[in-house]
């Protein structure tokens, strides 16, 4: 089979079980937002935190909460890092260095898993699975929740409260994380994943050597990590390494565990306003963005240009040869149009134009579709911005899903979508400017200024993969990029939450004759547009001067 005729079918068999299983994902995520029972484990702990499960929250109560939980979660994981050599289960490794304790604990807090460090070489078991573990759950459960107080917000009418979220975080982890990375676990370990508290193996290479393979519980993060498109991996070689990913068909299943939930909550949308024709034109904007950026990946990767790419069949430079080079090109986009930092090729290895693409999936927003939470949230504060551009089109308010789009509305989105690009163009203009910064990157040229820029855009869009040719393990970059993820994280959070109280306070407008569809096609068109041209207008000088530039030479 060819390169080209694989990776359709490996695409085209992903496409088939996300639609096949996005109803019973999206109602089991429907069931958490909405139920009004609450499960014997979650009363057990309501009570052990001293939450009242019944008294809703305002937005500026819900945003405090969120704020206060991962506050002290970065405060306990930084502790328990620096500590790791006194812990049990520790594999004789000390604690973590200040910067990079910081720089790990904001990582795994803001569900970016930027690591700048070898997991097998830095990281003991307990850290593994009780640390950075336990904050892929948690991270990912903080996004959902969000997503499920902008949805309350837009469904709601005339209410000062967007539920709780000591009861979204509980129910989310116990009720759809859980039992679903429970069965990924499984499922990983049929197909060879590694899962033990093994302190490792010395094994004889073929050239003779010794090399020590460090074992653990890699399955069950394995699982977590992509399920809540956190991305961490147990080992340096990521989702490249045998022990994390043998085959090609744990390869597509950790790409499954990626995209179920992002492609399923926009069924809780639909749901929750009361018209899934509203969740199905979400979804299809993401997918309609996904698939061109998979295809333009493959297309970049399979038929690249160059004699020895071109007589080979493919970009092989670092990509995964087990799989070859179109899973290892669909797994790129994947990862990176979700906030994935997981990766089974090395990025800074492809053609320019490949890694063009793969930077500028971040540079969406990642909103096609997204991380499980951010990606809903993020692409319904684009279509807030889309109809508001449409109506100074028409000459007529805006409205969506029967919620007026005012000038307040239209601040918090604004500033939501500047957030993230201040952050990523300032890192990256610092670190230039600094000579001690520069000295980190391994190229120079249009490529050096690619790896700075794709680290901070990582960072700042809670992402965490990276070009490699970057040395990001200096106490500037765990410093600076730390900032970037804790600021890209919490700053958009906030002011998604201050929309969907702002919306939510609003009472129902009925639909009339000038108010424009945004389930059809026109207008999944039209949000389509309005993302590119917002990222393209905010991104091109930057990309011009990186990836483009390297492209052209």
């Amino acid at each position: 089979m060819s390169e080209t005729l694989s990776g359709v079918v490996f695409v085209a068999s992903l496409v088939l079980v996300l639609v096949l299983v996005h109803r019973p994902v999206g109602n089991l995520l429907h069931a958490a937002a909405t139920s009004e029972r609450d499960l014997t484990p979650e009363r057990v702990v309501y009570r052990l935190v001293g939450v009242d499960a019944r008294a809703e929250q305002s937005w500026a109560t819900y945003a405090r909460s969120v704020l206060a939980f991962s506050a002290v979660s970065v405060l306990f994981l930084y502790a328990f890092l620096r500590l790791q050599g006194h812990l049990l289960l520790n594999l004789g490794f000390g604690g973590v260095e200040p910067s990079q304790a910081w720089n790990t604990a904001v990582s795994f807090v803001t569900n970016t898993n930027w690591q700048s460090y070898s997991g097998e070489s830095t990281m003991g078991h307990l850290v593994q699975m009780a640390g950075l573990a336990v904050q892929n759950f948690v991270s990912a459960a903080v996004g959902i929740a969000v997503a499920f107080a902008l949805v309350r917000g837009l469904a709601r009418a005339s209410s000062a409260t967007l539920g709780n979220f000591w009861v979204d975080l509980v129910r989310i982890s116990l009720r759809v994380l859980l039992p679903l990375a429970f069965v990924g676990a499984v499922v990983l370990i049929a197909c060879g994943a590694f899962q033990n508290l093994s302190g490792g193996t010395d094994v004889t290479t073929l050239a003779g050597g010794t090399q020590h393979l460090t074992g653990g519980p890699v399955a069950s993060q394995e699982a977590i990590k992509e399920l809540g498109t956190n991305g961490g991996g147990f080992y340096n070689a990521n989702s490249a390494h045998p022990y994390e990913n043998p085959t090609s068909l744990s390869n597509w299943f950790e790409l499954l565990l990626i995209l179920v939930i992002p492609f399923s909550i926009p069924r809780v949308f639909g749901l929750m306003v009361g018209d899934l024709r509203q969740g199905r034109a979400v979804a299809l904007t993401m997918g309609l963005l996904a698939i061109i950026s998979v295809a333009l990946t493959n297309a970049f990767l399979v038929h690249p240009s160059g004699t020895i790419p071109s007589a080979v069949g493919g970009a092989l430079e670092g990509t995964e040869a087990r799989f070859g080079v179109a899973q290892s090109a669909t797994f790129a986009a994947i990862t990176t149009l979700t906030s994935t930092g997981a990766v089974n090729s090395f990025h800074d290895s492809f053609p320019a134009a490949g890694g063009g693409v793969v930077m500028l999936n971040m540079m969406l927003g990642e909103v096609a579709p997204g991380g499980v939470g951010s990606g809903l949230y993020g692409l319904l504060v684009l279509a807030i911005i889309t109809v508001f551009v449409a109506g100074l089109m028409v000459g007529r308010t805006p409205e969506y899903v029967g919620k007026k789009i005012g000038g307040r509305e239209i601040k918090f989105a604004s500033l939501y979508f500047l957030v993230t690009p201040t952050l990523v163009l300032a890192g990256t203009a610092a670190a230039m400017a600094l000579p001690s910064a520069r000295e980190s990157m391994l190229n120079g040229g249009p490529h050096g200024l690619s790896e700075v820029l794709y680290a901070y855009t990582s960072a700042a869009n809670n992402n965490g993969s990276a070009f490699g040719g970057l040395s990001a393990n200096t106490t500037w970059y765990n410093t600076t990029l730390g900032l970037a993820m804790l600021l890209g994280r919490f700053l958009p959070l906030v002011l998604v939450l201050g929309l969907a109280g702002s919306l939510g306070a609003q009472g129902r407008a009925p639909a009339s004759a000038g108010t424009l569809p945004t389930h059809r096609g026109l207008f999944i068109g039209m949000l389509a547009a309005v993302t590119l041209v917002l990222v393209g207008l905010t991104y091109l000088p930057s990309l011009a001067l990186g990836p483009l530039a390297e492209a052209l030479r």
